[in-house]
């Protein structure tokens, strides 16, 4: 049950947000990449939960760019750290060179012509050997909904390769992984 106490913080936080909110994400536009902006905003907002006691009443907003500017260079330290692990783990361990697709230019090609999910299904059929039903899971379609789209996708596909489409169907226990 909440106090009185924990109502008037819940409203002065509320209208503290209410009125740096918007200031605050100009500065953050202006400093941070366009993906980083809400991770960073949510960052300062979180800050200012915990020091809710602290942020002065007068003029909030030089306080609340401070900790703007100490959360926006842990964001980028963050970042830096995360490129360097990238460039480790691709040094230790290098990305296989790709597979059939870049072999194929105009499969890519066709692939691009195709729906979103049906281009999905398809990947997920062709490239990462899941059947209907597992793909089914990972779409949130009914099985019988992904066999249909596989199989319409294939035809389509069939077409823009400059193939008989008849051949293109899904035949029985195609799709399993070994």
């Amino acid at each position: 049950m909440e106090t009185v106490a924990d109502l008037e913080q819940h409203a002065r936080f509320t209208a503290l947000a209410e009125t740096v909110g918007p200031p605050l994400r100009c500065y953050l536009s202006r400093r941070a990449d366009h993906d980083q902006v809400d991770d960073v905003l949510a960052d300062v907002f979180l800050v200012l939960w915990r020091r809710l006691g602290d942020v002065p009443g007068d003029d909030p907003l030089p306080w609340t760019y401070a900790v703007a500017r100490g959360c926006l260079a842990n964001a980028r330290r963050s970042r830096q750290r995360q490129l360097r692990l990238v460039e480790r783990i691709v040094r230790v361990d290098p990305p296989a060179p790709a597979g059939d697709e870049s072999d194929h230019p105009e499969v890519l090609v066709a692939l691009a012509e195709l729906r979103d999910l049906d281009r999905e299904i398809v990947m997920l059929w062709a490239w990462e050997g899941l059947a209907p039903r597992e793909i089914a899971v990972v779409t949130g379609l009914s099985a019988n909904a992904v066999s249909i789209r596989l199989y319409k996708a294939k035809r389509r596909m069939a077409v823009l390769l400059g193939q008989d489409p008849a051949g293109a169907g899904q035949e029985p226990g195609e799709g399993r992984r070994p």
